[in-house]
């Protein structure tokens, strides 16, 4: 599971890297992204959501392998599946970003600072709104079949509301093209994919 993980990461990262070095026209990914001479500053609203972001979506594509191995629902399996594919995918296109711009992939600012306001991480895992505590990760890798369905799908609607909110500030306040087109996609996404999860907890007869 942690390989297949890692396998999905370093592609996306790997195709982000060969995006950015590769010659560009002036609206290519390296012009959007902004080049590394006229990068986002290091306290940014860009930067600041790159970081929180990653973190933010690394967890999402960890619950979603979980939930993968503890059920044989196909449509939570279809589910679990696209996230890991697009989490991973644009967790890899902000830290190949931040790789071009010059900046660190951490910071020892506190979360959500880059939003205007902060979230003090206590302790439990839980490190920004939305994100599962340790608890309840280890209660979805202890759950089976339906009930792993339920929590799995509770826990992500959580984590896509919050994820959604995040991205929306990003979308309305980054300097960049990337980020801007990046998070205003997200929050579109999310908010589908947080219908759809309505309606899978309504038929396992569950509410979020």
């Amino acid at each position: 599971m942690v390989l297949a993980g890692g396998a999905v990461l370093l592609l996306a990262l790997g195709l982000v890297v060969l995006m950015l070095v590769r010659p560009s026209s002036s609206a290519g990914p390296a012009t959007a992204a902004g080049s590394a001479s006229a990068a986002p500053s290091d306290t940014s609203v860009d930067a600041g959501f790159a970081r929180d972001m990653s973190v933010h979506h690394q967890q999402a594509v960890e619950m979603s392998f979980i939930v993968r191995d503890r059920t044989s629902d196909e449509a939570v399996r279809r589910l679990a599946y696209d996230i890991i594919n697009t989490q991973a995918n644009q967790r890899g296109m902000m830290l190949g970003w931040l790789e071009m711009w010059g900046r660190a992939k951490s910071s020892s600012a506190p979360p959500m600072e880059w939003m205007g306001h902060t979230f003090t991480p206590r302790g439990d895992g839980s490190l920004m709104p939305g994100m599962a505590t340790d608890t309840e990760l280890d209660r979805l890798r202890a759950a089976k079949g339906k009930d792993a369905e339920v929590l799995f799908l509770k826990l992500m609607t959580s984590h896509h509301r919050a994820g959604a909110e995040m991205a929306q500030a990003a979308a309305g306040s980054a300097d960049t093209d990337a980020i801007r087109n990046l998070a205003a996609g997200m929050v579109q996404g999310q908010q589908s994919e947080i219908a759809l999860m309505a309606d899978m907890l309504k038929e396992r007869g569950a509410k979020a």
